[in-house]
């Protein structure tokens, strides 16, 4: 698992210097354009030794270049686990955080998402149960493909794969062993007032 995750910012870094480059060939208007904003979200499926973690995160977010996308999220996220002593954990999540996206093309890119999560965690065993409530960071590095997308902001859908590369035992992207497991997303971006800005590229 630790080289998938040195594979992953090798990555990570490999795209952010390529999109430094295509940047010096980018003729876009500057400031701020409202036709640049957009929204969509993604749903989370994970499953790894007996883990299962489902969640959605609606998000919005600006087009800053043809190759970078950035924004805010907002998820909520629930976790289940079964383990052989009898014991089940399950686990509510709900946190903001901050992402972006890195396109050395159109239909593959690079992600980074920073989140702080406030965590209700529930314990049953065959002598009763235990809730705690606490706050964790986390931070996802993955990698994605997208379908439609075409230059700046336009709608598209996305598959990606995350993990979190925080070591933080409470993390909502870990087993309770302390293992660390991928993180499955599919989503959309929807473009938002498409009619006010002119060209989108």
């Amino acid at each position: 698992m630790k080289r998938f995750v040195l594979t992953l910012m090798i990555a990570f870094c490999g795209i952010a210097l390529f999109a430094q480059d295509e940047k010096q060939e980018d003729n876009e208007v500057k400031g701020f354009r409202k036709d640049m904003l957009f929204t969509g979200g993604s749903l989370n499926i994970g499953y790894f030794n007996g883990v299962t973690v489902l969640g959605a995160t609606p998000q919005l977010g600006y087009s800053v270049t043809n190759w970078l996308d950035a924004g805010i999220v907002l998820g909520y996220t629930y976790t289940s686990q079964s383990i052989s002593t009898g014991t089940k954990y399950r686990q509510s999540i709900f946190g903001p955080g901050v992402f972006a996206r890195l396109f050395p093309a159109d239909f593959i890119f690079a992600s980074v998402q920073f989140e702080h999560n406030f965590i209700r965690q529930k314990y049953i065993d065959p002598y009763g149960s235990d809730t705690r409530n606490i706050g964790v960071n986390s931070l996802l590095v993955g990698l994605g493909y997208t379908n439609g997308k075409e230059g700046r902001n336009t709608p598209y859908y996305y598959f990606s794969v995350s993990v979190d590369v925080f070591k933080d035992v409470n993390s909502p992207y870990r087993t309770y062993a302390n293992e660390i497991y991928p993180v499955v997303n599919a989503g959309f971006n929807i473009p938002l007032f498409q009619g006010s800005g002119g060209r989108r590229r």
